[in-house]
């Protein structure tokens, strides 16, 4: 009876534990659904969690054996850590705060509906605006135009609408016209409230002005004109939208002294749409960057120098006949920045020279293929190229001059580099760079000794062997493939240039005391060319040369019997200077032949027409006037932008489809004449034969019909019916003969 009543009272106990437990938990919880923040619901948790764990250790000490019963039938209640509610009050009070966000984020739509729209810009605002600033100058309708400037520059930014602008997206009428006044007028504007010149300047007179008062309180309206015309030339796609903005900026150009950030981000984008544009874009943008090395001076010379370096040689990596003209446009254009600060420029040529110099110097060491890779491309001989432009342009000048020499010997490396016959358009432009090098310095410098290496190889005196070919522009290859050495053509265009450049390079000291001397050696290897070559047109282009080599020998030594002084008299130098300049010797006379003759060759394989830009846009002739005077007016400003699809609310993606494909036939159309015009010149370009030989030859120029490549085993099954041919001739000729004489 006993133990039941001890039984009966435990599970009693163990009853009114759990209650307790479960009202302990109750509270809890209800003290934690009442807390609002999570400090104070996590403090008062931890306390009702350690009051808990009190009372199970009282329990534990008072009636043992009730602990040990509630182990072996309730371990879930004894096993309580303070982890476990600080995991429940985490949840709690995390979807405590969900509902402080939802309020607040309602809150916000709330404030954000209440806030008042932003202003509209209409023509009459703009209107207003600028007549106020015409008529009174009016400080507050600059800020406002500013402000709307600001608006059409970032318009359609990624970013979304600046909360902080006053003024909201406007139409492209009121586009244009915000553009158009502040890029035309702004200049002006800004000079007069600065008190500087209308126009012009230095970069001292920014210096001065930025310690006065004038600059201090309008300082911050030149920084947003700049600032956010450097974000709309980034964004433009239009190049006469770029064109008018660039060619107005360039009034504003001193201003960029005040801000180095500007001026080199503004550099950085001129170069890139120097390299790049097209049309009259080039242009502009070369003038922008020469006129800030005018103006700036020495904060701009070394990275514009550096700058238009880089871009020279990331855009002459590769030449046709289609770009020939437009690298040729560019190196102009580095050759005539180089004149700003010769000084500067010199320092700038020295290491770029040198870089070359190191370079042919490994392939020399080396003699790898690697080597010779980097010394035999595109962008190495441009180089070479540029620098010569840039020596023959200043040789007046003591800067540039003392480079020459170095120069030379690289030339010189690179024509001997590699000697054979299927580089020999390499060295013939090599040879061509010596000569304006020597003829611009009046140094002397061998160039007939290489030019005669070549017309001593085999590959230029045996017949050719490989058909007449197709014609060859010279100008626009480096190396040839071998089967291309074997043509007709190519043989005539390699021996007609080397003698070209003989009759150059002796055409200079035709007017020598030494001339006669001089003209010995080349003489000699002329004449046994004469004797060894197989081929006849060769032979009288060389006889030719020749008659007019002696003919000059003959009219300077007349000249030279009746002078008194010696050769090494400085006298010596002015020696038939009238004649020199008056072009009055034999060989000189011919040399304009062989020129005109050259040039007629070249404009038959290319139209003569300057090309500008990446797809070959056409610059020169083409320019508009207004591309030539410094001033533009607003009327064109406004056909500019009224042409342009980047507008507001235009209807550009509308119009899209159908001039994409106007565009697309028009791209078919031309590139149909181009075709045509191509086979028209290779056609004129033949070289005359006989109907045999053309016949015989066409085929194995490499192409059939269709324009695609013949395998070689079908081209000498096609020879083979001529040749038969030609034998079945000869013996019905031989038996024609027998038959007369039995006869």
């Amino acid at each position: 009876m006993g133990k039941r009543k001890e039984k009966k009272s435990l599970v009693i106990f163990n009853m009114g534990a759990k209650g307790k437990v479960k009202s302990l938990n109750k509270e809890m919880n209800d003290k934690d659904e009442k807390e609002e923040t999570r400090s104070s619901t996590i403090s008062k948790s931890q306390s009702r969690a350690k009051e808990h764990m009190k009372e199970l250790e009282r329990l534990k000490e008072k009636d043992p054996e009730f602990y040990e019963f509630l182990k072996e039938h309730d371990k879930e209640l004894l096993q309580f850590n303070d982890g476990d509610i600080g995991d429940d009050v985490d949840t709690d009070v995390e979807d405590a705060d969900l509902q402080v966000d939802n309020e607040t984020g309602r809150h916000d739509i709330a404030e954000k509906e209440e806030k008042p729209s932003k202003k509209v810009i209409t023509t009459a605002m703009v209107d207003s605006w600028c007549n106020s600033i015409q008529e009174n100058g009016n400080l507050s309708a600059v800020r406002s135009l500013m402000r709307a400037f600001k608006t059409a520059c970032h318009y359609g930014d990624d970013g979304g609408d600046d909360s902080s602008a006053k003024f909201s997206i406007m139409s492209s009428s009121v586009f244009n016209k915000i553009m158009l006044f502040v890029l035309s007028e702004m200049d002006a504007i800004l000079r007069k409230l600065l008190k500087l010149p209308a126009s012009g300047g230095k970069k001292e007179t920014i210096v001065n002005l930025m310690n006065s008062k004038q600059w201090k309180n309008y300082n911050h309206l030149v920084k947003s004109y700049l600032g956010n015309s450097l974000h709309v030339l980034n964004q433009m796609t239009d190049t006469e939208m770029i064109s008018f903005t660039l060619r107005r900026l360039k009034y504003s150009s001193i201003f960029l002294a005040a801000f180095p950030s500007f001026l080199r981000k503004y550099i950085k984008v001129a170069l890139h749409f120097w390299g790049t544009g097209g049309g009259a874009l080039p242009v502009v943008s070369f003038l922008f960057l020469r006129d800030l090395c005018i103006r700036l001076g020495s904060d701009c010379l070394d990275e514009c120098f550096k700058g238009i370096y880089k871009a020279y040689v990331l855009n002459c990596q590769f030449i046709n006949a289609m770009k020939l003209q437009h690298i040729q446009f560019l190196g102009n254009c580095v050759i005539e920045l180089l004149g700003v600060d010769l000084p500067t420029a010199y320092q700038h040529a020295f290491v770029f020279i040198r870089q070359l110099s190191m370079i042919l110097r490994e392939a020399l060491s080396t003699k790898t293929k690697e080597a010779f890779r980097k010394v035999y491309e595109w962008k190495f001989i441009n180089c070479l190229e540029l620098w010569t432009g840039a020596i023959c342009a200043y040789s007046s000048e003591a800067d540039l001059r003392p480079l020459a020499y170095p120069l030379t010997q690289i030339i010189s490396g690179v024509a001997r580099l590699v000697p054979t016959a299927r580089y020999f358009p390499l060295r013939l432009r090599c040879a061509k760079m010596l000569n304006r090098i020597a003829a611009s310095t009046g140094t002397f410098i061998p160039v007939s000794l290489f030019l005669l290496e070549m017309l001593e190889m085999k590959e230029l005196n045996r017949p050719p062997t490989g058909g007449v070919g197709k014609a060859v522009d010279l100008r626009t290859l480096l190396k040839v493939s071998k089967p291309t050495l074997k043509t007709r053509a190519f043989q005539e265009a390699c021996v007609f240039s080397v003698i070209e450049e003989i009759a150059e390079h002796l055409a200079q000291w035709s007017y020598s005391v030494a001339f006669f001397e001089l003209s010995v050696i080349p003489l000699d290897r002329m004449r046994r060319f004469c004797k060894s070559s197989k081929v006849d047109r060769f032979r009288k282009e060389m006889r030719r040369l020749i008659r007019q080599i002696e003919a000059s020998s003959e009219f300077t030594n007349e000249r030279r019997m009746s002078i008194s002084f010696l050769p090494n008299d400085p006298a010596a130098s002015s020696f038939l200077e009238d004649e020199k300049r008056l072009g009055a010797s034999p060989l000189s006379q011919y040399v304009l032949t062989l020129r005109q003759r050259a040039q007629q060759r070249y404009d038959s394989l290319m139209e003569s027409s300057v090309l500008v830009g990446e797809h070959a846009s056409v610059f020169g002739n083409k320019i508009p006037e207004s591309d030539e005077e410094d001033d533009t007016g607003n009327e064109e400003g406004a056909a500019v932008f009224n042409s342009s699809s980047w507008l507001p609310g235009s209807d550009s993606k509308a119009k899209k489809p159908k001039e994409m494909k106007k565009k697309k036939k028009n791209r078919n159309m031309e590139e149909h004449k181009e075709v045509a015009l191509d086979e028209d010149v290779v056609e004129d370009l033949v070289l005359s034969s006989d109907e045999d030989e053309s016949e015989s030859d066409n085929p194995s120029a490499g192409d059939d019909d269709n324009g695609k490549p013949v395998p070689q085993q079908q081209s000498k099954r096609r020879r083979r019916p001529t040749n038969m041919s030609k034998k079945n001739a000869k013996s019905h000729a031989k038996r024609s003969m027998k038959r007369k004489r039995a006869n």
